[in-house]
């Protein structure tokens, strides 16, 4: 397996970020070794924060019921006598003003619904992950995304807002893209005014981490170049 916990000292010494990188895997089959999760959360993202603070540990599909619009993200069903949930949440969000009806069937799903979600943080993931999330400030992630655009993987250009879960589907499907969150994940993990998301696929983060170094070091060559014009060109 792929070094993980090599990778995740590489994006810490670039990215300087607040919190440790999420590994996040989708399983067919319950996994063996390790801890399945105990207890309750108000949101699949809720599941982000447990394993930035250090948790490795797998949910099941009952684990994400809390959440009706993150159980929609991850292509799983609600048990019939919560399925009016899902409406629920949706009226209620559109009452409010905060989304239209007609936005929600282009919110991307996964393909399947996974038996088993393994979360982790990245230096420590027990499996190799579909999806890394690393959440930090615009300046430090403008390098990942220099990155991966110098790796030449997939990156989208275009930044995603709520419901901040479908980054992980999305990413899947189209490459690394960047999310600036929503109102319930903020609260659910904490996330600060001035942190946004970078969700990358597993099967791209080598090859972006290596291209990391050189585009770190490349910002800094031209952060002086541009302090150098400013000093001389700017006139007011």
């Amino acid at each position: 397996m792929i070094d993980y916990r090599g990778i995740e000292g590489r994006l810490a010494e670039f990215l300087r970020p607040r919190r440790r990188p999420v590994a996040v895997a989708f399983h067919d089959t319950v996994p063996s070794g390790v801890p399945a999760f105990a207890g309750t959360e108000p949101s699949g993202c809720s599941f982000w924060r447990l394993a930035a603070a250090g948790r490795v540990f797998y949910t099941v599909p009952s684990d994400h019921y809390n959440c009706a619009i993150g159980t929609h993200t991850h292509g799983l069903s609600l048990p019939p006598d919560r399925a009016s949930e899902l409406e629920g949440t949706l009226s209620f969000m559109a009452g409010t003003g905060y989304i239209k009806m007609e936005e929600v069937p282009a919110i991307p799903r996964l393909p399947r619904p996974p038996a088993a979600v393994i979360y982790a943080p990245l230096g420590d993931t027990p499996v190799d992950p579909d999806v890394v999330l690393v959440a930090g400030r615009p300046g430090r992630l403008m390098l990942l995304q220099e990155a991966a655009t110098r790796a030449g993987v997939g990156a989208q250009n275009a930044f995603l807002g709520r419901p901040t879960c479908m980054a992980l589907p999305a990413a899947l499907a189209g490459g690394m893209v960047a999310s600036t969150g929503c109102v319930g994940n903020r609260v659910y993990t904490d996330l600060e005014e001035d942190e946004l998301y970078v969700a990358l696929p597993g099967r791209d983060l080598a090859a972006v981490v290596d291209a990391l170094s050189v585009i770190a070091g490349a910002n800094a060559t031209l952060s002086e170049y541009h302090r150098g014009r400013r000093a001389s060109l700017a006139s007011a």
